[in-house]
């Protein structure tokens, strides 16, 4: 599916994978719904594999290792074609889908580990607008996401942190 994108054929992409996969492109639409849906299946699928978030027994540790996860996709050809084409099917409207609410739901899951650890942790929200937001706008805006900046936006992430953990026993995403 990547490959149709970056060749421009997103409209060619549904019969082509039901051609792949030896179904018909009715069945690929009975199980996705639209074209939309299945790339953002598609991109969180990737997302999952290519920079799960990791249990490294320190809320740091595991930002770290999911921040440069998403920098080393963010690098890749791959992953900025499929960012800029998720981001391109999801307008003002629509809410998002069950497949990003289970990406959120990951890393809600990291941090509530970190909250039993006693650590002190930011909201699912920090986590997007401190780290992740900042990795995907360079690739919308096309500038470089160049080695190490993951670990540098971590670091302004937990050094924003207020310094009494009671508040951030409470705060969700």
């Amino acid at each position: 599916m990547i490959e149709l994108l970056a060749a421009g054929e997103i409209d060619a992409a549904v019969p082509k994978i039901a051609e792949r996969a030896g179904v018909n492109p009715t069945s690929v639409y009975r199980r996705w719904g639209s074209r939309d849906n299945l790339l953002l299946d598609a991109a969180v699928t990737r997302l999952r594999s290519t920079s799960p978030i990791p249990d490294t027994g320190s809320l740091r540790g595991d930002l770290l290792g999911w921040a440069e996860g998403v920098e080393h996709a963010m690098r890749a050809p791959r992953g900025q074609i499929l960012l800029r084409a998720l981001v391109a099917t999801l307008g003002p409207e629509k809410e998002p889908l069950e497949y990003l609410r289970a990406r959120g739901e990951d890393l809600q899951q990291a941090l509530d580990k970190a909250v039993a650890r006693g650590e002190q942790v930011p909201s699912v929200d920090e986590v997007l607008d401190f780290v992740l937001a900042p990795l995907y706008l360079r690739v919308l805006f096309r500038r470089p996401v160049e080695p190490g900046t993951g670990a540098r936006l971590v670091e302004r992430l937990l050094t924003a942190l207020p310094a009494d953990p009671a508040p951030s026993a409470g705060r969700g995403g």
